[in-house]
């Protein structure tokens, strides 16, 4: 059988039900009326909504094309279809609420208006910039930035120019740019025109267009109805009064649609976004069933264990229809938090940690470092650089636009209409990539050529990914790159993540760092309402959820080397922090607890080289008894961990652990260096220096 033959065959529906859990099974036994899924971080809400439809699909409860499936990402639509795919399911419509909207748009557009969709602008600044300029209010790039939010905002949620004042008041934004809400309001009615005078819409227009066609044209929404009878609609808390009109409009007076959802997750709030239509469903949509998903396979149970006591210290301001998880895999090491002293240190700390991470086996696609804001990715660049690891920082230039990618798919775009039928697609993969710099081997230099290999790496890794799992065929395989590249879905590439926490949301890593988790980064100092504020800590729980086994959170006490230690942990993090730094009246002996269960945990779970820890501890308590000192002043047992897991061969790289000054290093240096090599010290022998 050739690959061009092969295919995945659908599975029944006793197959598909029994690779469910009960809560799981019940969200794909719901297959008529209104459903609601409350689904928490890991709990497997995106396997549950594709067996329900593979399900609703295997039993004939649903036509395969009446089906129309919305998220907010074109990533997580793709994510959708392909495992659709993979349960042998086609013609399933998985799209945004844009590339759902805009295909409908562009179809009946000629019908309603005549001629073609106008030109979508690719970027507002250019309009803005136009807009401020005719109101003589000069604009910065990032006052730019910050009045297309608020014309983004302002359209999501339905508010005209004349009605924007009221509704911003209401709504506690103070305006945007430094510049009063009359102000803005005039912004937005220029920037109308400047629109109106180029012939281009922006990307809300889409969704606003279809809205009113559908709106104003029965005959139109009544075909749209007619070809879409179940609709469901993911990551539902971050829908927008506008997306919510749209999909209002595609189901008319039916109940036929399945929202997941997880209010814990609501970060977008600032964009227009409201749990409300989350919490509300069951009202609007009366007999409507909830399920509850609370079994999280992603990360440990002490991961599990931090998000829940983040939620809960919520108090009053936890949402009823948040969810309490169960940790479902086994147990991990536990979470460690660090205070540094300076931005500086706690960049160099992590890098110390993540490279004893990579030298026990977690590859650097498995490892993120998670921030507030993106000017604290800089630090962190640095460091891995420093300590030649590669990174990826997310946000960055996309992975289909780079040159070298596009050449590729081009190549095999044109090896595929003359493929050798006996070669397997991604032996001709390799083939055709040889000869555009990719070897088996990544090349020992760094920069653009390291770069180069490892996007056409990713290429041939996708191509043994997509062989396994459909057996597909060199044509199908470009075709699928070529989706891809539509979508912006691009495949895993080697190197630690760096993102924002808003950036990581969906996504998830072996081991995650949260970066200064410390007040006014965490809450941001300008989250000053008690709404602002619970935003901030359910992004903190984003944070910690996107871990799957190591997680470690840190902050810095100062910015600059020698500056005020004026930093505190994050208030999301009181009782929860194990240290005296941020005031959580933890009791001294409870912190050294903590510190001893995170020492234990460490050599448990093989954070530590236990005979490297083992002789460290006889070296110190020797020197310790020699100088009649207590042991934790030579070297802290935390020091003597960092010291174990790292495994330093150099003064340098010893030197990037915390607990080490320049004094202990030249007290010390040699000695402990001679113990990691598995030497006997100097120190040893004379007694100590």
């Amino acid at each position: 059988m050739s690959d061009a033959s092969r295919s995945t065959a659908q599975l029944s529906p006793a197959q598909l039900l029994a690779a469910l859990d009960d809560d799981q099974r019940a969200v794909a036994e719901h297959l008529s009326g209104p459903l609601c899924v409350l689904a928490g971080a890991g709990t497997g809400k995106t396997r549950a909504i594709t067996y329900r439809i593979a399900h609703g699909v295997a039993t004939g409860a649903f036509a395969p094309t009446s089906v129309l499936a919305v998220t907010f990402t074109s990533r997580a639509a793709a994510e959708l279809r392909t495992r659709l795919r993979d349960l042998g399911v086609q013609g399933i419509q998985a799209r945004t609420f844009h590339a759902a909207a805009l295909r409908q748009l562009s179809y009946f557009w000629p019908q309603v208006v005549g001629g073609g969709l106008p030109r979508i602008a690719e970027h507002k600044a250019p309009l803005v910039a136009e807009a401020s300029g005719r109101l003589g209010l000069g604009a910065d790039r990032l006052a730019i930035r910050d009045l297309a939010a608020e014309i983004e905002w302002a359209k999501v949620s339905l508010v005209t120019p004349d009605d924007y004042v009221r509704a911003a008041a209401a709504a506690g934004r103070p305006g945007a740019a430094g510049h009063d809400l009359t102000t803005v309001a005039r912004l937005l009615a220029v920037y109308e025109d400047a629109k109106t005078e180029r012939g281009v819409i922006d990307f809300e227009d889409v969704l606003l267009l279809t809205v009113g066609v559908l709106a104003e044209r029965e005959d139109i929404a009544r075909t749209i109805r007619n070809q879409y009878r179940q609709f469901v609609v993911d990551e539902y808390q971050d829908v927008s009064p506008l997306q919510q009109r749209l999909l209002d409009l595609w189901l008319g007076d039916r109940h036929d649609l399945c929202v997941v959802g997880d209010v814990s997750q609501t970060i977008y709030s600032f964009t227009g976004a409201s749990p409300r239509h989350l919490v509300d469903f069951p009202k609007k949509h009366p007999g409507a069933q909830v399920v509850r998903l609370v079994r999280d396979y992603r990360s440990t149970p002490q991961v599990v264990s931090l998000a829940n006591d983040v939620l809960a210290r919520a108090g009053r301001s936890r949402s009823d229809a948040a969810v309490t998880l169960v940790a479902q895999r086994p147990s991990g090491p536990a979470a460690s938090f660090d205070a540094y002293d300076d931005d500086e240190e706690e960049a160099r700390g992590v890098a110390t940690t993540i490279s004893a991470l990579v030298a026990r086996g977690v590859a650097p696609s498995e490892i993120a470092i998670l921030y507030r804001t993106n000017a604290q990715g800089e630090a962190f660049e640095q460091a891995l650089s420093t300590a030649g690891i590669g990174y990826l920082v997310r946000g960055g230039e996309r992975f289909f636009a780079r040159r070298e990618v596009r050449e590729a798919i081009a190549l095999l775009r044109g090896a595929s209409r003359a493929v050798d039928p006996d070669q397997s697609m991604p032996q001709a993969v390799r083939d055709v990539l040889t000869g555009s710099g990719w070897e088996t081997q990544p090349p020992a230099a760094r920069g653009a050529v390291r770069e180069r290999w490892e996007s056409l790496d990713a290429i041939v890794k996708l191509a043994d990914d997509l062989s396994a799992r459909r057996g597909a065929d060199l044509g199908a395989f470009v075709t699928e790159l070529l989706e891809r590249a539509a979508e912006q879905h691009a495949p895993t590439l080697e190197g630690v993540t760096l993102a924002s926490l808003h950036a990581a949301k969906g996504l998830e890593w072996d081991a995650v760092f949260l970066a200064g988790v410390c007040e006014g980064l965490l809450p941001i100092s300008f989250a000053e309402t008690p709404e602002a504020v619970e935003e901030e800590r359910r992004l903190l729980y984003v944070g910690v959820t996107r871990a799957r086994e190591h997680l470690a959170l840190s902050y810095a006490r100062s910015r600059t080397p020698g500056g005020r230690a004026s930093r505190k942990p994050s208030r999301f993090l009181d009782g929860i922090w194990p240290s005296s730094d941020g005031g959580t009246g933890v009791p001294e002996r409870a912190r050294r607890r903590a510190r001893a269960q995170a020492n234990t945990d460490a050599l448990t779970h093989g954070d530590a080289d236990p005979e490297v820890f083992a002789a460290l501890s006889a070296w110190r308590a020797d020197l310790a008894r020699a100088t009649s000192k207590p042991p934790y002043t030579i070297l802290h047992d935390t020091t003597l961990v960092a010291i174990a897991t790292a495994k330093p061969k150099t003064l340098r790289q010893l030197a990037l652990l915390r607990g080490i000054g320049a004094a202990k290093i030249e007290a010390h240096g040699g000695a402990v260096l001679a113990i990691v090599a598995g030497e006997r010290p100097a120190e040893a022998l004379d007694g100590g220096a």
